[in-house]
């Protein structure tokens, strides 16, 4: 599991964003319960999530952060990035984002894509 924590703070909300490598739902179910295994990423407000797997089944999760799944499934299809789950995790701060949690979540899938190419 490759982490990259504190990658955006806004208005009190701060992000981080998670990814590795899975093969089918249950592999997902899996990561997202390793990850929750740090009591700080289980009290996280959201952590929204997506895949897209080798036979081209997508999948996602908003966690409350409507639309923020489909967000990071467009960047992983735009890569074309298989078999390789990313999650991001917001910690909400007191104060609404609008549509800047969209760019947010956008800018947390690059870092972490900049991060995997290094």
């Amino acid at each position: 599991m490759r982490q990259l924590r504190g990658v955006i703070n806004d208005r009190g909300s701060s992000y981080a964003v998670s990814g590795g490598a899975v093969r089918s739902r249950k592999e997902v179910e899996a990561f997202l319960k390793d990850l929750k295994r740090d009591k700080k990423f289980a009290r996280a407000t959201h952590n929204t999530w997506a895949v897209l797997l080798a036979d081209g089944t997508a999948l996602k999760g908003d966690d409350g952060e409507s639309g923020a799944g489909m967000v990071i499934l467009r960047m992983l299809e735009r890569d074309d990035l298989r078999d390789h789950v990313i999650v991001v995790t917001r910690w909400y701060g007191g104060k609404k984002l609008g549509g800047d949690r969209f760019r947010h979540v956008q800018d947390c899938v690059r870092a972490y894509f900049d991060e995997r190419a290094a």
